[in-house]
């Protein structure tokens, strides 16, 4: 059987009996039309079904309505609750969102730029590999854009960021506050923004302490796995901790079920923390402690900032924008309190 014609712009000019110009300039909001024209209009599209088409109106307008997000990842409950943020803030502006990693280093960071150029009307960009010069070579001055947790100095651009070293600091001097003096803080890679920014509040807190040689730094990537590594590491070392700072929610887990695997009780024997407080934070055994960063606003508030841009409110700051975090405070650290 064959498929009913689709109903065309002219199709509505003519049940209408105006030019298709003043169709386009009434369904495309324009002012140039009275307002009884265009009720008349919008309503005879509406029983004819009219759906515009979306190719062709882009070539017209230049406009895509259609927004990009380039992520170091997309694993994992970090990038899923950024991108939760990002989707709703884009919906409710009626834009669509195209999702591409970064991947592993500078040149797949800029060949994911240049291949959103002529797709979107505006770019979202967060990636370890982000500078200046990589910027200024792969987006054109006229795609506006926002950089989210990069360490750029002055940009063009408007960035947002978490306040990783403020939750990191906070962290660490909670767990001075309860008692816990050999606190090992567990890494994540080396040249992410947000792992040197956590990894400097830690040690911002033992100088102002006046302990930094008590110190102590084990490596990580992120990944549950280096988490387990580090926890079975402590517990071989009789010399161990007596609490644990992970740099993320996701090795605090999987140091956690590493030491209580070997048979340590958490927090009497160990206490552990981590940062992000995502999802799974909640429903370890004993929850965890944690630095909640508010994933899904840097998200929404991104959203808005790149969505200003592609208006030209002029909104754009070259002062970074810092969405400050708080600390929560479960079982795992031996305080309790949600």
């Amino acid at each position: 059987m064959r498929e009913p014609m689709a109903v065309t712009i002219k199709d509505v000019a003519k049940a209408a009996g105006v030019s298709v110009a003043s169709v386009s300039r009434a369904l495309n909001g324009h002012e140039n039309v009275t307002d009884a024209t265009r009720a008349r209009i919008v309503d005879i599209a509406s029983r004819l079904r009219y759906r515009p088409n979306d190719a062709a109106r882009s070539l017209i307008t230049r406009r895509t309505r259609t927004i990009g997000a380039i992520l170091p990842a997309l694993q994992g409950d970090f990038f899923s609750e950024l991108i939760r943020g990002i989707d709703l803030a884009a919906r409710t502006r009626g834009l669509h969102l195209l999702v591409s990693s970064s991947h592993a280093d500078a040149d797949e960071t800029a060949a994911a730029l240049r291949s959103m150029q002529g797709r979107v009307d505006g770019l979202l960009v967060m990636s370890p590999h982000v500078d200046p010069g990589l910027l200024d070579a792969n987006l054109p001055d006229a795609l506006p854009a926002v950089i989210m947790n990069a360490r750029i100095g002055h940009s063009r651009h408007p960035t947002l960021a978490i306040d990783d070293h403020g939750g990191a600091l906070a962290m660490t001097r909670h767990l001075f506050s309860v008692g816990h003096r050999r606190i090992a803080f567990i890494a994540g890679p080396t040249g992410n923004f947000a792992a040197d920014e956590r990894l400097r509040g830690y040690r911002d807190a033992f100088a102002a302490a006046g302990i930094e040689r008590e110190a102590i730094v084990l490596a990580g990537d992120f990944s549950e796995q280096s988490g387990r590594t580090a926890g079975h590491a402590m517990a071989d070392d009789p010399q161990r901790p007596d609490a644990v700072f992970a740099a993320n929610d996701l090795m605090a887990i999987g140091c956690l079920l590493a030491l209580a695997g070997r048979g340590f009780t958490i927090p009497t024997e160990i206490a552990i923390a981590g940062f992000d407080d995502v999802p799974a934070a909640r429903y370890v055994t004993p929850a965890l402690t944690t630095v909640r960063a508010r994933i899904a606003e840097l998200g929404r508030n991104a959203v808005a900032c790149l969505a200003a841009e592609m208006e030209a409110l002029g909104s754009s700051s070259s002062t970074p924008q810092v969405l400050p975090c708080e600390l929560v405070v479960r079982a795992s650290c031996g305080r309790s309190s949600r």
